[in-house]
C-alpha cells in the first residue's frame, strides 16, 4: 500500500486491523477510514522496518456511499498517524482523500489538499 504523506515511508504492508473480529487463516481486511497497523517496506532508512499506525484514505475496490454513488480510486493509499490522538505525522498529504476518511478523522481532513 502506498503512503501519501511526507513522513519518509513510501510503501507499507498491512499487518493487523485493530478491533477486527477476524477468522483464522483469513487476511485482515480494512476499508476507507479504518485504522490499520502497518510495517514500512520502502522508504528512508530511519523509517524502514518500523511498525506504525495508519488510516486508509483511498481504496481501489468500489464502495457505495449512502446517497447511492459508487466510488473507486486508482490505488490503495494510507496516511501514517499517532496511535494516541490520531494526529497526522506528516505535514502534508499528496493526492485526494475519501470523504469517509476525512469525516472520521478531522486531523486528516485539515491536512488534506483535496477531499473527494
Amino acid at each position: 500500500m502506498e503512503v501519501i504523506d511526507n513522513t519518509g515511508a513510501k510503501e507499507v504492508e498491512i499487518i493487523m486491523v485493530p478491533k477486527l473480529g477476524g477468522v483464522m487463516k483469513r487476511y485482515p481486511a480494512a476499508g476507507v477510514g479504518d485504522m490499520i497497523i502497518v510495517s514500512v517496506k520502502k522508504g528512508t532508512p530511519e523509517m524502514r522496518r518500523q511498525i506504525l499506525y495508519a488510516v486508509v484514505v483511498r481504496q481501489r475496490r468500489p464502495f457505495q456511499r449512502p446517497d447511492g454513488t459508487t466510488v473507486a480510486f486508482e490505488d490503495n493509499a494510507c496516511v501514517i498517524i499517532n496511535q494516541d490522538d490520531g494526529e497526522v505525522k506528516g505535514s502534508q498529504i499528496k493526492g485526494p482523500v475519501a470523504k469517509e476518511a476525512a469525516a472520521r478523522w478531522p486531523r486528516i481532513a485539515a491536512t488534506a489538499a483535496t477531499i473527494v
